[in-house]
């Protein structure tokens, strides 16, 4: 399982790259996964608002359909499009294939978030429970 050193992360395993007001936002590695092959994406509108913690888009793979949701609130500027045709863009390049642009409301929140090294901890420790 890759983590990018870079990134901050959220407990429902998406990604966050804040880039001043902005943020692009992705799925982690280890929800990819979890998920196994994603066959389809359903990515919100432009100009939508993204409540950090709520609904931002749904994936659909092999074995589920997930919600992804949004780490952080602001404005979606913008979806990454070759995603909508190509889907499994995020199974060859999960850290390569973010979801959404958003400008963030309040860029504060970033620090509600993980930095890699508490994001492996915690994955750590799902993994540990899972095997009990």
């Amino acid at each position: 399982m890759e983590i990018k050193k870079e990134l901050m992360y959220s407990k429902t395993h998406e990604w966050v790259k804040a880039d001043g007001q902005k943020a692009y936002i992705g799925l982690t590695d280890y929800a990819r996964i979890q998920l196994g092959q994603i066959v389809f994406i359903d990515l919100p509108e432009i100009n939508s608002t993204a409540e950090a913690e709520q609904s931002l888009a749904e994936v659909e793979s092999v074995k589920a359909v997930a919600e992804v949701l949004s780490p952080i609130s602001g404005t979606v500027n913008e979806v990454n499009e070759a995603l909508i045709n190509n889907p499994e863009l995020i199974n060859e390049d999960v850290y390569g294939s973010w979801l959404v642009l958003i400008e963030m409301s309040d860029p504060a929140e970033i620090n509600n978030l993980m930095n890699s090294e508490e994001y492996e901890n915690f994955c750590k420790t799902l993994s540990e429970e899972e095997s009990h």
